[in-house]
């Protein structure tokens, strides 16, 4: 029996290296778990694109959207570990764990992080009728009136909810929370009025603040946007060290041949450093970045660690 266990582990492995030096011999399915036409989606698709020309095979989109993401991430962790079924992320993908109890994965240990796509910061904005000027005037009228300034997001453990409360914690305000469906209801309730302010996504909110129909406060970047040099940072405004950012990257079940998470990482690493692709990302508000698998994988684990943190202050408990 042991002799048989051995031959049918030699076999397996056998299997595996020959297929590793095939890939990719069919297309591959990159998942995004959320909606068409959403931030996360527009990149994929973009990307898609320039990694299926690299691989030679042809990389089809498919949305699976649901859960805050976890329908399409469980999909991914349970699919057949040969490279062909990709998860295309968002930040989320770290909030997840320290929000829903009932995750049928386990974020660190079923998935492999391949390489991180993006960044996308935020922009605080306010009604270009606001009264509110800079970020220090919204800080003097919510210090003023806890509970009372009111902001917008696409929903609790979103990178725009993250940001809204870490700006919140870092000046000790107290700020009601108006949770929507997506960004773009938030943004249309925001330019009429209905709430006070909210951290939303560039890509989305740049082109408003550009036409005057919003007005931008500050940036959650680590440094001032080139297309908005005058916005002034949230860390310079008087958070030290303050950055938030709306990324996306891809992962592949745990148990992929390292062969063939090698060959994906090389070329996303060569798809999002292409000058075109490059250029298209930043059109759309993106600071392209092609990580290491390594590095890739320490950051999503940082960002799990900052996002229960961030949600533990908030008193926001796992479902």
């Amino acid at each position: 029996m042991k002799i048989l266990r051995n031959l049918l582990a030699l076999a397996a492995a056998g299997y595996a290296c020959v297929a590793a030096a095939h890939y990719p011999d069919r297309p591959l399915k990159m998942v995004v778990p959320y909606s068409a036409g959403g931030a996360a989606d527009v990149q994929a698709r973009l990307v898609s694109v320039k990694l299926g020309a690299l691989l030679g095979q042809q990389v089809v989109v498919e949305n699976r959207p649901g859960a805050s993401g976890t329908i399409g991430a469980a999909y991914v962790a349970h699919a057949p570990a040969d490279g062909y079924t990709v998860l295309y992320d968002a930040t989320a993908h770290a909030v997840n764990p320290a929000m829903y109890k009932s995750l049928t994965y386990d974020t660190r240990r079923d998935f492999i992080a391949v390489s991180l796509v993006s960044l996308t910061p935020n922009l605080l904005v306010v009604p270009a009728a606001s009264p509110l000027r800079t970020i220090q005037d919204l800080t003097q009228a919510a210090r003023a009136k806890p509970g009372r300034v009111t902001y917008g997001s696409p929903g609790i453990g979103t990178a725009q909810y993250l940001a809204a409360e870490l700006y919140a914690h870092g000046f000790g305000l107290k700020l009601t929370h108006v949770p929507y469906k997506g960004g773009a209801p938030a943004l249309s309730d925001l330019m009429g009025g209905q709430i006070d302010m909210m951290f939303s996504n560039m890509a989305a909110s740049s082109p408003l603040v550009r036409s005057g129909k919003l007005r931008a406060l500050a940036v959650s970047a680590r440094a001032r946007v080139p297309g908005l040099p005058d916005v002034p940072t949230v860390a310079e405004s008087g958070i030290p060290g303050y950055e938030m950012y709306e990324w996306n990257g891809v992962f592949l079940p745990a148990g992929v041949p390292a062969d063939v998470a090698g060959t994906l990482e090389r070329a996303l690493h060569e798809a999002v450093n292409d000058p075109a692709t490059r250029q298209k990302l930043a059109d759309l508000g993106a600071e392209p970045v092609g990580s290491s698998s390594r590095d890739f994988a320490a950051f999503v684990d940082r960002e799990m660690k900052r996002s229960a943190q961030v949600l533990a202050e908030a008193g926001i408990q796992a479902e």
